[in-house]
């Protein structure tokens, strides 16, 4: 049986992590401009058409940084495009690792680190549009127990044997229950 929690938690979890990523986006980025890519030998950037750390740190700094801190906000000021701007930071994240590991040809535990990151915000935002419903579902049909029947003027009844029975608007989907009587 799934475990069902609260769209509230996963939404505080999701900032979370945003503000986790914004904070470290943006102390990578000091770290390119300051100290020449801390451990980093340059020789990573041999075979690109960087010369420096700069370019970098501008993009994981401004781009991957700014929109984690721009999603943050938005989701904690409740804003109508909190959750594009979460999608938008995960896919930067994943983006920003994929162009890197191309780049340097080298990897890092930091690299599966914040691949997770970026997918993790990926599949709570999802949650939270209701396309992963069994991570913030307050409650769910079983397809095998579940039962529909119209009961006209576009509603139906859903019941379950061990659950009892809930009444919703057939536009609010339950596609399992409503193909497996």
């Amino acid at each position: 049986m799934p475990v069902s929690v609260p769209a509230r938690l996963v939404s505080g979890v999701l900032i979370g992590l945003l503000v986790f990523g914004a904070v470290s986006s943006f102390a990578g980025a000091v770290l390119a401009f300051n100290a020449e890519g801390v451990c980093v030998p340059l020789e990573f950037l041999a075979n690109t058409p960087l010369t420096s750390f700069v370019v970098p740190g501008l993009i994981v700094g401004v781009v991957v940084g700014g929109s984690q801190l721009t999603a943050a906000i938005a989701l904690l000021t409740r804003r109508r495009s909190a959750l594009i701007w979460g999608a938008v930071a995960g896919f930067g994240m994943l983006i920003w690792i994929f162009v890197e590991i191309a780049i340097i040809e080298t990897y890092s535990w930091l690299q599966t680190l914040y691949f997770g990151l970026g997918a993790l915000e990926l599949i709570l935002v999802l949650a939270l549009l209701g396309i992963a419903p069994a991570l913030a579902s307050p409650w769910r049909v079983s397809p095998r127990r579940a039962t529909a029947r119209f009961t006209g003027a576009g509603r139906s009844t859903l019941s379950d044997p061990h659950r009892g029975s809930l009444n919703q608007d057939a536009t609010e989907s339950f596609p399992s229950a409503a193909t497996h009587p």
